[in-house]
């Protein structure tokens, strides 16, 4: 049953992300359909299938959540987006230069 919940998640969130864009959802499902159709004879005691639904359930949750669709308008692009998009609160940037670090080493011209 987890599978069919996983498929279910990447196919919505694959119709939230890709919105507007009939060439490139078609693209994405036809790829979920062909990844679940290719583990489809698997057993649910294979140990190779949990992992394969955590990486669905991940995937489904990144593009709802990450994935912004820009369209070209004259010389800018427009983003698209939507209730689901993630947003950051950008406390780095309200920082300017002081010094923030990232992954242990100084940030821009600090280093």
């Amino acid at each position: 049953m987890a599978a069919l919940q996983a498929y279910r998640s990447l196919l919505r969130a694959s119709r939230i992300a890709f919105e507007g864009d009939a060439r490139v959802l078609d693209a994405a499902r036809q790829s979920i359909r062909a990844g679940f159709r290719d583990k489809a004879s698997l057993p649910a005691s294979d140990p190779t299938v949990q992992p394969a639904i955590i990486h669905a359930e991940e995937v489904a949750s990144f593009l709802k959540a990450n994935l912004v669709q820009g369209k070209r308008e004259g010389s800018t692009y427009k983003l698209r987006i939507h209730e689901h998009t993630e947003r950051g609160d950008n406390d780095s940037v309200k920082l300017g230069n002081q010094g923030v670090k990232m992954d242990g080493f100084k940030c821009c011209s600090e280093r």
